[in-house]
Parts: C-alpha cells; structure tokens; sequence
C-alpha cells in the first residue's frame, strides 16, 4: 500500500494543503503519546506506528519527535488569529468572536479534540522545555500575524513602533489566558464552569493596550 505522503503526488511534488493535513494527523498522534507516555518515552517509532507512516516520513515533516508536537501546539492560537482575519472595523473584538465562533465546532468536528490536544502540550511543556519552545514559536507566529491584521484595521504602518508594542501587549494577554485556562480545564474544573476565554483575551487586550486594540473602529 502505498505511503499517503507520497501517493497523489502533482508535478511539483505534495500540495501544501496536503503537507499541512499529513503534519497535523502526525501531531494529533504525537500529543496524544507525550500525554500518556511522557516524552522521554515516546520514540519517533511509535509515532509512525500510531498514524500508520513510515518512520522515514515522519522525519520529513518534522525536525525532531518534540517538534511533532507543533501543528497541535500552535492550534489555540493559530485558531484565535483566523477569527481575526476579516474583522470588520465596526465590530468590537467580542463581537467579531461571537460572530465566529458560533459554528466553529459544527464545521470541524477535529476542533474540540484539538482544543483539548493543545491544553495538554501547553501544561506539558510547563515541564518539558522542547514542548515550551514549540509553544512559545506559535505565540511569536501569531503575534507576526497579528501585527498584519491589525496594521490593516488602524491604516498604520507595521513598522509603527507603538503599533508593535500594542501588538506584544495583546499577545502576552493571549499567552497567558491560553495557559491559565489550559491549566484550570485539566485540573479538572469543567469547561462550564471557566469564563469564556475567547471573551477573557478579548478585554484583557483591551485593557492592555488602552482600547486601541479590541474597540470599533470609526
């Protein structure tokens, strides 16, 4: 049977869109190993075993077996910046939130599963400096992105140095409310009970930057 990374191939080799499928299906499996085994006990072998690859495949998509982990990782917050990309500028940031994430889980049914994968590897990485990296890569990622999007609504340069201040402000903000909710939920408070942390980054970003980032703009 054919290795699904390389079947289906175009001219130009594997399309992204199939890369980034094959990385994340990896990255699911690889979460769920570190989290039930440790990492130091997890191997590359296992991995490829879990999602039915090559070892030889694994190690074309990813660097190291910590750095499987990454797709999973980098999920909350990858998810959080996509909700952001075609914010209208009279929508509030709550607002723009609400607005998407209303059918956010009936789209996917990965969503939720990968929710929970990414707290895991979070907390995990509180102790595991490899998986730490990972997570704090993503948060740089998505503070590059944001600092694009939010350029665009303000009609300020990305260079702008108080843009870019605002920019980390808000980032920080939503680092830390990703870690402190991931720690709560797996300590076992039940979701229903935790404050709705898509609400809880939006005015803690507000706050953190004086409005400038979460109010309408005129």
């Amino acid at each position: 049977m054919a290795d699904p990374a390389t079947a289906e191939r175009k001219p130009g080799g594997m399309s992204e869109q199939r890369r980034q499928r094959i990385r994340l299906e990896i990255s699911r499996e690889a979460a769920r190993l570190f989290w039930e085994h440790g990492v130091d006990n997890t191997t590359g072998e296992q991995i490829a075993e879990a999602v039915g690859l090559s070892v030889r495949t694994i190690w074309r998509h990813f660097r190291s077996k910590e750095a499987c982990a990454e797709p999973v990782v980098a999920h909350s917050v990858e998810t959080f910046v996509r909700m952001l990309r075609d914010w209208p500028p009279h929508r509030s940031m709550e607002q723009q939130l609400a607005h998407q994430v209303g059918d956010r889980y009936r789209q996917d049914p990965f969503y939720q599963a990968d929710d929970v994968a990414a707290m895991k590897m979070i907390v995990l990485g509180m102790t595991e400096p490899a998986l730490r990296t990972a997570w704090l890569m993503a948060c740089d990622q998505a503070e590059a992105e944001l600092i694009e999007i939010i350029a665009d609504r303000l009609k300020r340069p990305k260079q702008d140095l108080e843009l870019r201040l605002h920019v980390a402000a808000a980032g920080a903000a939503l680092r830390v409310i990703n870690e402190d909710v991931s720690r709560a939920y797996l300590a076992g408070t039940p979701l229903t009970e935790l404050s709705n942390p898509f609400g809880q980054i939006a005015r803690a970003m507000r706050r953190a930057t004086g409005g400038v980032i979460g109010d309408p703009v005129a």
